[in-house]
């Protein structure tokens, strides 16, 4: 019991100059984030590293804080973009696989703070909602404190810790963050409808969230015995297993389990993994890496991205030089994708975005397929690495494809209107012949 200790106890842990890392998404230490801001007069010089945080944390977003606590984060949220503006977040470059690895070659965290699952009556609690990069950190981490919730999911795979090895618990009770399912609009079922037809039953498959991936789940219910072999295990997801449609059956590898590196989605999906064999929370470093994901055939990548060039590059993290979201395992599933016995990666958007006019500040439609990526803009997957592209008007496989060639299949799919203009810009960049 003296590992058990009150959130303000734990806060007082905290010393000048020390390095905090907290879980993914919904594992992070939620109680004590929440709670971070108070110990500013007492302690300078704090880091904290993050990943997809769920709260808007006033140690993030109040400028107050910007002297004592600086913000270092593998993937971006609402929150992070608007606590930019305090000058004390900073992006950490990373592919997922490699993320703990090579922070860890940098820096090793102080203190590591995450959620965990009520202990069983043998002293183990689970990790819960990620392994993205949690247990490496705690390995490394000088102090583990960990808040123990009745509504932690208790989940499988490499995710145990005996309360031997953890130095401070916290009890909580707060409910689960999570993450309302998108309603798919029109866009999106056109587009899911493209890429559902590229999946055939057996099938490996990972997604990710947002209109497109739930579009894509719903045009999948006629399929049989998919398999799941992904970064983030959603919603959709389960709705495909609860339906019967995924059963893991032909896989090479964890046949029949739902392996995901972190869980993120509505109390559904919490539900379902709790106690439930059927799915493996694993090691980022092991699920993302390109080679573990090649080892099942027919595996099949869906991510998404905010612009392409005529040339292939995927920005998916960035506007221009700014940083939006995250580099996360994009790369990782498309190459390992393509790397698997008849896999196939897939990068879907929308041909268009509404954007702001800063003349006039009205917002009109501009083109998501551009000639070349913004300046500074963060290349997420490089052209050498893109396979299938899919928008609301069709879809176009740029594998082995040469530079003409790409160009034009790449302007068939794009917006109508734009096409003419796209076409003259290949020409003028000497892409294409005029």
């Amino acid at each position: 019991m003296a590992k058990y200790v009150s959130i303000n106890e734990a806060l007082a842990l905290v010393r000048d100059g020390d390095y905090i890392v907290t879980g993914l998404g919904s594992a992070e230490g939620r109680e004590f984030m929440t709670n971070l801001h108070t110990i500013a007069g007492s302690v300078k010089d704090v880091l904290v590293s993050n990943c997809l945080p769920m709260g808007a944390y006033e140690f993030m977003v109040n400028p107050a804080y910007a002297d004592t606590f600086q913000i270092d984060s593998w993937f971006y949220t609402p929150a992070l973009r608007k606590a930019q503006a305090n000058g004390n977040v900073s992006f950490i470059y990373n592919h997922l696989h490699l993320a703990s690895f090579k922070r860890l070659c940098h820096r090793k965290p102080d203190i590591y703070v995450g959620i965990a699952s009520m202990p069983d009556k043998h002293g183990y609690v689970s990790l819960s909602l990620s392994n993205t990069y949690e247990l490496a950190m705690i390995r490394e981490a000088k102090t583990v404190i960990l808040e123990i919730n009745p509504n932690a999911p208790r989940t499988f795979g490499d995710v145990q810790l005996h309360l031997n090895d953890i130095d401070y618990v916290v009890e909580c009770d707060y409910p689960m963050p999570e993450i309302a399912d998108a309603e798919p609009n029109e866009k999106d079922m056109i587009i899911g409808k493209y890429i559902a037809d590229m999946i055939h039953d057996g099938d490996c498959i990972q997604l990710g969230i947002g209109g497109i991936p739930n579009a894509v789940a719903a045009s999948l219910m006629d399929k049989k015995d998919l398999g799941v072999h992904t970064e983030m295990l959603t919603s959709g997801m389960v709705k495909l297993a609860k339906a019967g449609v995924i059963t893991g059956k032909n896989k090479q590898i964890n046949q029949g389990k739902m392996v995901a590196a972190f869980a993120m989605g509505t109390k559904e999906l919490y539900d379902f993994i709790d106690d439930n064999p059927a799915v493996e929370i694993r090691d980022g470093a092991w699920v993302n890496d390109p080679h573990t994901i090649s080892q099942n055939d027919n595996q099949v990548s869906i991510n998404s991205t905010i612009e392409i060039d005529l040339f292939g590059q995927c920005c998916s993290e960035s506007i221009g030089h700014v940083q939006f979201s995250g580099t996360g395992g994009q790369a990782d599933t498309a190459i390992g994708a393509q790397k698997s016995r008849n896999g196939r990666s897939i990068i879907a958007l929308y041909s268009t975005a509404m954007v702001k006019n800063k003349a006039t500040g009205e917002r009109v439609e501009t083109s998501k397929i551009v000639p070349t990526l913004k300046a500074g803009a963060a290349v997420s997957l490089s052209r050498n690495d893109i396979d299938w592209l899919v928008t609301e008007y069709g879809a176009v496989c740029l594998r082995g494809t040469s530079m003409a060639d790409r160009a034009r299949l790449i302007i068939s799919v794009a917006h109508p209107d734009f096409r003419e203009q796209l076409t003259k810009d290949a020409v003028a960049l000497g892409i294409i012949k005029g």
